[in-house]
């Protein structure tokens, strides 16, 4: 399977399985065959070691400082959390012939090396990495589409990734806004930053959404994200290292539902009815006769009318009947014609 965002017809929605398979493959597996009945474009798992992030070390520099992560070292987090590499073929295998979309984000070299075994069709780089130049550098000579998460990057770090990146060879760069904080607050996603990011940088541009809930990816479509990328979990009881801010899968479901509805809903620039518009037209105001009307007798207000339906003519000519003499005799409820006044 390919994958090219400049020619994406529906917008590219990612299951982030990160560490919510809990180092079990069999769970592994079933979240992927689960992405895939939940309406995912893609499954995404991550290619790293401990060793490969950090180093095994109880100095202070590696303590955890957070509300679900805290009281171990970072060593420590990612031992429970990573994917061991052994793993990736047969995931691949699985999702290829579950006919979803198999990629990673790798940190490191052997990372990337490994996915390029496999022949992914596309490489991702994550927040925490974005400054990691050479190692975007390296993943960008793959020539494969690249993705950039930009949690914490400003302006002048993203403009340095997407460089690296176009320098060393890749033409196929989105970049997801993110907020690297888990879970994120939706007063801090600052969406609107999504427009401004395919004009500023002339890239695609999606969101990697650690939002509770559906409704800030689906925001996020309607501002131009062409990617939503999305951690997913079987349960949130599970108690993986991520489960805590992931979708289950009724929420996947909704969430690829509704952006579904709204990619249809925001369609084109389009004034006047709609093909099934039309037969409302019938229910518009038109100028009817409300009293009957003898030959002779002058319009006036209280014996014509804007009313529904729409037989009669529009009611922008009220003004222009008003006061002249009615052409012949017109029973109540009849609409209004052109030939009735003179």
């Amino acid at each position: 399977m390919k994958f090219n965002s400049k020619s994406l017809k529906k917008c590219f929605i990612i299951a982030e399985i990160s560490a919510n398979h809990g180092q079990d493959i069999n769970r592994a597996v079933r979240m992927i065959k689960e992405a895939k009945k939940c309406g995912a474009d893609a499954v995404k798992f991550q290619a790293y070691t401990p060793e490969s992030l950090t180093i095994n070390s109880d100095k202070s520099y590696f303590k955890v400082k957070h509300p679900k992560w805290g009281g171990q070292t970072l060593y420590d987090l990612y031992k429970k959390a990573y994917t061991p590499l052994k793993w990736f073929e047969k995931l691949k295998k699985t999702a290829d012939d579950c006919g979803i979309i198999f990629f990673a984000t790798a940190f490191d070299k052997v990372g990337v090396d490994l996915l390029e075994g496999l022949n992914v069709p596309l490489h991702k780089i994550a927040s925490f990495e974005l400054v990691d130049l050479p190692l975007i550098e390296y993943a960008a000579k793959t020539r494969k589409p690249l993705m950039l998460s930009t949690g914490m990057a400003d302006f002048s770090e993203i403009k340095e990734a997407v460089k690296v990146a176009r320098k060393a060879g890749v033409k196929d760069i989105t970049l997801l806004k993110c907020v690297s904080s888990y879970p994120a607050s939706p007063d801090q996603m600052n969406l609107n930053t999504i427009p401004d990011m395919e004009k500023s940088f002339g890239c695609t541009v999606g969101l990697s959404d650690h939002t509770m809930g559906t409704g800030v990816s689906v925001a996020a479509v309607t501002l131009g994200a062409k990617v939503i990328e999305k951690h997913f979990v079987h349960s949130r009881k599970l108690k993986t290292p991520d489960s805590f801010f992931s979708a289950e899968p009724e929420e996947l479901k909704e969430l690829v539902c509704n952006v579904r509805s709204v990619e249809q809903a925001l369609g084109k620039v389009s004034y006047g009815a709609g093909s099934k518009e039309k037969k409302s037209r019938v229910f518009r105001r038109s100028l009817f006769v409300v009293e009957d009307i003898k030959k002779g007798d002058i319009f006036t207000e209280d014996n014509i009318r804007s009313i529904r339906p729409a037989h009669g003519i529009k009611p922008k000519y009220l003004k222009n009947i008003l006061g002249k003499k009615a052409k012949r005799n017109i029973k109540r409820g009849n609409p209004v014609k052109v030939d009735y006044y003179g």
